[in-house]
């Protein structure tokens, strides 16, 4: 199954690091990607921004909440989908990502939900 690398960052981390730090770390990342599509193994990536929604469906209702969640003590900020089936693999390219000097990134094999 293909691996993903999860970053799991701060709330809030952003606002406090600014635009103009924001704009060299996300051309740090930018270059991360290259050097994954380089090697063969990008099969997608993204950002995700800081709004959310949560929704849930159950016994025929429907409920939506509004973020920002402020129970929230982590949130996921992107990820990197790798063609790899190996964990190990994963676990190298997780120790390059330039997001793991201020998030965490978490490694997960991608697939069905019952293996």
């Amino acid at each position: 199954m293909p691996q993903m690398l999860l970053i799991v960052e701060p709330p809030g981390q952003r606002a406090e690091r600014g635009r103009a730090a924001g704009e060299v770390v996300y051309r740090r990342m930018q270059d991360f990607a290259a050097d994954l599509q380089s090697a063969g193994l990008l099969l997608g990536t993204n950002s995700l921004g800081t709004a959310a929604r949560r929704m849930t469906r159950r016994e025929g209702g429907t409920q939506v909440w509004d973020g920002p969640f402020a129970e929230a003590k982590e949130m996921v900020g992107g990820y990197f989908l790798l063609d790899t089936e190996d964990p190990a693999v994963a676990l190298t390219w997780a120790e390059r990502c330039p997001a793991a000097e201020w998030a965490t990134v978490e490694i997960r094999g991608v697939g069905p939900c019952y293996a």
